[in-house]
């Protein structure tokens, strides 16, 4: 038995071939059709958010957001390095300079006053990450982004539903960015979102989500791209933000589960206290050390647990981006210590306690 380090949600087979049924009938596949116009609709309506733009994939997303700004080549986006891949790659496939902030070791966010510290006279915005769906302290940022006169380009994807302070956390921000990929909370197989707020930012997104056409095919004021969403994708998307609800649920009771056999024995990521609904999107734990979290790995893959060192290495560790190499200590101390353990609706509390009891084991050495 192999058990992954998280399980993608999927609809009733038959509601999803109920759906193909129609796009067989109609041929729409793509080009913005009835499946993407509804997805759109509803999420805004789901979120609480004014706009949303619904893309091919996240990274698509992130390129676009940093395109609706007047940016020139070698402009500085400060962020952090502890993050996926993606929010580092999005932001030089635009000719732009990564600049590497630390993080705080408790929320695994980035840290404000480290933001501060790398504002130069090139530096246009900031791209923080709400990291494993946890808040980043807003108000510290759009403090500082109205100081220095900065956008914020938040990378929310992992932060599907989450609220804080009573609305949704992707109203925060000039533009907030979201992930559909297979492995989220919620997802349309590949794909991703724009959230904004401005009407004019939204209709631009729009455009350059569609080879940069405005308002029409004859006219392309924009340099635009394809990351069009397929009516395939949207179908998927409609029917999971059916039963997004229930997963978050079943995620939580298995959050809770693990949190409580592994007090004492690990570290948790420190969640904002002011959030109001969080998705239990992924279970990071720190070890006491690098050893310990290998072994702890090594041990768990032997008995077919996948884990993952999420996030490891850091993004300016990878052989790409270490010509932007920062000092980040913080950074590079979780990166070393944390392993994510599997957290998903359908897993078996059983292996839950089970995975628990192999943690205690390592870290107590016996």
């Amino acid at each position: 038995m192999s058990i992954n380090v998280t399980r993608s949600m999927l609809p009733e087979f038959e509601n999803y071939v109920d759906g193909l049924r129609r796009l067989w009938t109609s041929r729409w596949l793509t080009n913005n059709g009835t499946y993407v116009q509804e997805l759109e609709k509803r999420l805004a309506d789901y979120l609480g958010v004014p706009y949303v733009v619904v893309v091919s994939n996240g990274t698509l997303a992130l390129m676009i957001a940093l395109s609706l700004f007047d940016f020139k080549p070698g402009d500085e986006i400060i962020t952090t390095p502890f993050t996926f891949i993606a929010t580092t790659s999005s932001i030089v496939w635009q000719h732009l300079i990564p600049v590497f902030a630390d993080i705080d070791s408790g929320s695994f966010n980035i840290s404000p006053p480290n933001i501060e510290d790398k504002i130069t006279y090139r530096t246009k915005a900031i791209m923080p990450v709400h990291v494993f769906g946890n808040p980043a302290d807003v108000e510290a940022i759009e403090k500082i982004a109205k100081k220095y006169n900065l956008k914020v380009i938040y990378d929310a994807a992992h932060a599907f539903g989450v609220k804080y302070k009573g609305k949704s956390i992707l109203n925060w921000g000039d533009v907030s960015v979201l992930s559909f990929h297979a492995t989220k909370v919620f997802h349309t197989i590949e794909g991703g979102a724009l959230v904004l707020k401005d009407k004019n930012l939204y209709e631009k997104a729009k455009a350059i989500r569609d080879f940069g056409f405005y308002p029409d095919k004859e006219h392309a004021p924009w340099v635009g791209m394809n990351a069009k969403l397929n009516e395939f994708q949207a179908l998927m998307g409609l029917l999971n933000l059916d039963i997004v609800d229930k997963e978050i649920e079943r995620r939580k009771t298995r959050y809770g589960r693990y949190k409580a056999n592994l007090q004492g024995i690990v570290e948790f990521q420190k969640l904002n206290e002011n959030l109001d609904r969080y998705n239990y999107i992924y279970f990071p734990v720190l070890l006491p050390s690098n050893e310990k979290r290998e072994k702890l790995y090594t041990v768990l893959a032997e008995q077919g647990i996948n884990t993952r060192r999420y996030f490891y290495p850091l993004t300016y560790e990878f052989e790409a981006y270490q010509k932007y190499a920062s000092l980040t200590p913080n950074a590079y101390d979780i990166s070393r210590r944390i392993l994510h353990l599997p957290l998903y609706g359908e897993l078996d509390v059983e292996i839950i306690d089970g995975i628990c009891e192999m943690v205690r084991r390592v870290v107590a050495d016996e």
